[in-house]
């Protein structure tokens, strides 16, 4: 089951003012499109990435690794259409279609559209309406509309990918979203909880209430961690999930994975939840030889469950031997297997004590890591 999004970037947005499209424009130190895409690059559920852009637009965006680029159409059935295609041969089965103009969409509400693809074929977040609605002729109030069962329409909007693909084949013409589309193919739509914070830039005062948005809600915080094991007998060490052959082991209660446990304690003292000792304890004989990444999982976890995502691993290895050049590629991808981070965002180096200090006597290898949380 793999996941893509579509963000649908090829519009010219002439009512929100400027002498460029909106997606373009400033907002909050950034782009209102590099927002979008942040929030989506940062989840571990979303595997594949496609922008749907103006062609005119294509030379002059230039998106970080892993991103694709597909040149819209005339319309926004058309742009999608179009990003549906090129997404097919990347074998994704499900795919969120989100407005670029929409860069306040937050984690827990792309997370809750995910959730209900698992039961259902097509699935959008909605807010019921709460004002009340009139008829307006001539800007004069001509009547009133039944408020009851009526919603206001957000993105992403998430679908099975070949039951959307062939149903945008089938549809002529442009529609107003993606439900439209589906519906007109007969697939059913279940709707989830929008938020209110995910306003779509139309007219330019919404800049600012999204700009508000951005800088009043992102809680960053940064957690440095340090850990120490001492060698021992054995033919390998367990260095950042990846088992280096060298004559001595690490010692410790579980695999001694310095590396690994320095990452968590980062994550934890981030969150401010402790050091690993404190959710592992080595007083608990289960944790006896256990694998690392199962701590390093757990502090993941704990920080998505909190409502932060990591942003970027920085790790250093401190030893004389074994040398951690050959190993550290094979240590970033492993780092990324389990934490679900792009191999770009983890970093994995080392360095010497210039033989001073327990380290620099090859008594042991001692590691730091430094992680930087963010809230989507």
């Amino acid at each position: 089951m793999t996941c893509a999004v579509l963000i649908v970037a090829a519009g010219r947005g002439t009512r929100a003012g400027g002498v460029r499209p909106k997606q373009w424009q400033p907002l909050a130190g950034a782009r209102v499109i590099d927002w979008t895409l942040r929030a989506f690059v940062a989840l571990p559920e979303i595997d594949h990435i496609m922008i749907a852009l103006h062609p005119d637009d294509i030379a002059h965006f230039s998106p970080q690794k892993d991103v694709l680029l597909t040149a819209g159409g005339d319309t926004r059935a058309a742009s999608v259409r179009a990003g549906l295609e090129a997404l097919e041969r990347t074998g994704c089965t499900r795919v969120l279609i989100h407005d670029v103009a929409r860069p306040c969409v937050s984690a827990p509400l792309i997370r809750r559209v995910l959730s209900a693809l698992d039961t259902a074929s097509a699935a959008a977040p909605a807010l019921p309406v709460t004002d009340a609605l009139w008829i307006v002729r001539d800007r004069h109030v001509d009547g009133t509309q039944d408020r009851a069962g009526l919603y206001r329409a957000q993105t992403p909007q998430g679908f099975d990918f070949a039951a959307i693909l062939a149903a945008h084949r089938a549809h002529t013409g442009d529609a107003p979203d993606d439900v439209a589309v589906a519906r007109a193919a007969g697939l059913d739509v279940v709707i989830v909880p929008g938020d209110e914070d995910n306003l779509k830039i139309t007219h330019p005062p919404d800049f600012a209430r999204a700009e508000a948005l951005l800088r009043g809600t992102m809680d960053i915080r940064i957690g440095n961690g340090y850990d120490v094991h001492r060698f021992g007998p054995g033919d390998h060490v367990m260095l950042c999930g990846v088992a280096v052959p060298h004559g001595r082991g690490l010692q410790g209660h579980s695999d001694a994975d310095v590396g690994l446990h320095a990452i968590c304690d980062a994550i934890y003292g981030a969150l401010a939840e402790g050091d690993i000792g404190r959710h592992f304890p080595p007083s608990e004989p289960e944790w006896k030889g256990a694998e690392s990444h199962v701590f390093l999982r757990h502090a993941v976890q704990l920080a998505r469950e909190k409502g932060y995502d990591i942003s970027n691993m920085d790790i250093t290895l401190v030893c004389e031997q074994p040398k951690i050049g050959p190993h550290a590629a094979t240590m970033q991808a492993t780092l990324s297997d389990i934490t679900g981070l792009a191999p770009g965002r983890i970093s994995v180096k080392a360095t010497t004590s210039e033989r001073l200090g327990f380290t620099g006597r090859e008594e042991g290898i001692a590691a730091l890591a430094s992680v930087l949380l963010v809230t989507p």
